[in-house]
């Protein structure tokens, strides 16, 4: 038997209909921030992910599958959303658009190789989105209003965010300098990594997980002290606003992000998952002001944020949080010969193009086992359609809640259903809970499994 590959998973069933309900959610909020959706190709040319990631992340050095072509060109599939993005902006030119600056959003696969665990896989699924044009600091702040927003909508608790500033080209290097300093004394005592990093890119040494408990680590320089006055100006700014907002925050000088394009501000946002442990950092962003100069475009500011999705699913199992899943078909129509069976291949076809969830027997079942497959699918609605019903214009339905029976006209089944349903839609919770709960619909409710 061929299996998956892997660190990869089959998402199908009531999960895959979590997946569309929270996919669903973080489009209506981008949309509400005025966000547009993009799509960029699953593999792009390794350099982009070299030039843009960054030489020295472990996304590029350790993670990426790479590949050569039938052309010989050097392939990478796709390990974050940012590059790709970004690729995409300068390409179609959409820094000359009149509509600035440039909203965009992501939620797709990704790929890296890594050690499989929970929440994280080497197929993984990411969103996030992507501001560009703007320095303003109140972009920061919205951008991260909005990732608090859309896992507060999601029903998580204890959302929190930890910011901090990496300043900008001279604050950086100042810093860059002075961690150098620190550990270079001490270097023979980290991991092999972390001596790799000292030249190259001293702040990746401040994500080790290896030698993160270390003394030398707790004591280094913090990037807050070696901000000029125009980057201590600009981070109040964004504090300011972001109280503005409502957002509670807490300046932790400890996150530095583990890619290379950082500047600016820097965030986390974290959500109390008790099964999380300490590590319950659910997403991430920062300013990159210059990646799109960086890969070949004008010079543009801009800040994103980005999250993995599978993370995000099992955080809302482990909260055990409610979803209003519609679990259930509004009409199953059964039949017994083939001249009823016609006319339930024209009626299951018309009342769905008229916006109902229909289904009808496949396997030519007994009527017995069709009220049970029925049941199966939570029908709303049941009708057994009978040649001589049908003869006078009528139909004989069920309402398998009330289990009271209605005879209508054929030509008002539409208008019934439209009328029933839609009264029977006043609340969709499908959770498994028998006791009274507060759903997402806003009612108090019991599920249908307890009515």
């Amino acid at each position: 038997m061929i299996t998956k590959p892997k660190g990869t998973k089959d998402i199908y069933g009531m999960e895959a209909k979590r997946w569309q309900y929270v996919s669903k959610v973080i489009d209506e909020v981008m949309e509400k921030y005025n966000y547009n959706f993009i799509r960029v190709p699953v593999f792009e040319s390794s350099e982009l992910f070299h030039r843009g990631v960054g030489e020295t992340s472990d996304i590029v050095t350790k993670e990426t599958y790479d590949f050569t072509d039938r052309g010989g060109r050097k392939m990478t599939l796709r390990p974050e959303g940012t590059a790709g993005v970004v690729r995409s902006y300068i390409e179609n030119k959409m820094y000359g658009d009149v509509n600035q600056p440039v909203k965009l959003y992501y939620n797709c696969p990704m790929y890296r190789y890594e050690r499989p665990q929970a929440g994280r896989y080497r197929e993984l699924t990411q969103f996030g989105y992507e501001l560009i044009g703007s320095d303003d600091p109140i972009c920061d702040a919205e951008v991260i209003s909005l990732a608090v927003n859309i896992y507060k909508i999601l029903g998580l608790k204890g959302i929190k965010v930890n910011i901090n500033s990496l300043g900008d080209a001279e604050s950086r290097n100042n810093y860059r300098e002075a961690l150098i300093k620190h550990f270079k004394p001490h270097i023979n005592k980290l991991c092999e990594d972390c001596k790799e990093r000292l030249e190259k890119n001293p702040l990746r040494i401040l994500d080790c997980k290896v030698d993160c408990d270390k003394e030398v680590m707790k004591s280094a320089p913090k990037t807050i002290d070696y901000l000029n006055e125009a980057s201590k100006q600009r981070f109040e700014k964004v504090k300011e606003y972001l109280s503005l907002m409502g957002v509670e925050y807490l300046v932790d000088p400890t996150v530095v992000r583990g890619l290379d394009y950082y500047n600016h501000t820097v965030f986390e946002v974290e959500a109390e998952i008790e099964k999380f442990g300490a590590q319950n950092v659910i997403g991430g962003g920062g300013r990159y002001n210059g990646m799109v100069e960086q890969l070949g475009g004008p010079s543009t500011p801009a800040i994103g944020f980005a999250a993995g999705f599978d993370r995000l699913m099992l955080a809302l199992d482990y909260e055990n949080v409610k979803m209003p899943i519609n679990n259930s078909v509004d009409l199953f129509l059964l039949y017994v010969n083939e001249d009823e069976k016609k006319y339930a291949v024209y009626l299951t076809n018309d009342l769905r193009m008229n916006g109902f969830i229909v289904e009808t027997d496949y396997l030519n079942r007994s009527l017995k086992s069709g009220f049970k497959q029925a049941d199966r699918l939570n029908a709303k609605f049941t009708i057994v359609l009978n040649s001589d019903d049908l003869i006078n214009n009528e139909l004989k339905i069920k309402n398998n809640k009330t289990k009271e029976e209605d005879v209508i006209s054929l030509d008002a089944l539409i208008y019934y259903l439209d009328e029933n349903v839609i009264e029977d839609d006043d609340c969709n919770c499908n959770c498994d809970d028998s006791e009274e709960h507060e759903c997402h619909c806003g009612e108090n409710c019991k599920c249908k499994k307890e009515n």
